[in-house]
């Protein structure tokens, strides 16, 4: 994979840097089965590059089950870190990293929270690796949208058509794409685990 052309490189987190896909889905499904909502793992992976309270409040939507969205969200979260030690990095996409931190401004532009993104580069060994974190916090509106992706394109100082996305998901496809940005599929290199 040359990028030669890229002045910037940025990554999504989950299933991109991380296998972490299979553990999220089974903290939704601890979380969201207590509550009373029907699991669909394939629905999890549709949504994936969503913020959590995102995720649920669309879940809400669609059933009409009431309850604090927030509150079902830091649940999710609180079952997925209990399983951190069993993430692990995904190697070709980790190891593009490593090749190209010396020559290339990086970042990582993730929907999930600031505190579980931190958590999982520290874990996979990549902790104060990348030059920006943009996480769920920091824009008001995320993927698909283009915001997440040219926030962390202007926190590594490059023009946005200057930067490649390595994602996972249909929707950081999209989002890439709207902030006119090259993007990989990492799916051409890592297939997803399910846990069904």
């Amino acid at each position: 994979m040359d990028f030669s052309e890229s002045a910037g490189l940025i990554f999504d987190c989950d299933g991109t840097l991380a296998d972490t896909m299979p553990l999220h889905c089974l903290a939704w499904q601890s979380a969201l089965l207590r509550h009373g909502f029907q699991f669909s793992e394939d629905q999890i992976y549709k949504l994936a590059g969503s913020p959590t309270v995102s995720i649920v409040r669309i879940l809400q939507q669609e059933q009409n089950i009431p309850g604090d969205a927030v509150l079902i969200a830091h649940e999710k979260e609180i079952e997925f870190l209990k399983m951190l030690d069993r993430v692990q990095p995904i190697e070709p996409i980790v190891e593009i990293a490593r090749r190209h931190r010396a020559t290339h401004p990086m970042g990582v532009g993730s929907g999930s929270t600031r505190d579980t993104v931190l958590q999982v580069l520290k874990h996979i060994g990549l902790e104060g690796f990348f030059d920006a974190v943009v996480a769920a916090e920091d824009t008001l509106r995320h993927k698909p949208d283009p915001d997440v992706f040219l926030e962390v394109a202007k926190r590594i100082q490059v023009t946005p058509a200057r930067c490649c996305v390595f994602e996972d998901a249909d929707l950081g496809i999209e989002s890439a794409r709207r902030a006119g940005m090259v993007h990989f599929d990492i799916r051409s290199v890592h297939t997803p685990r399910r846990i069904s």
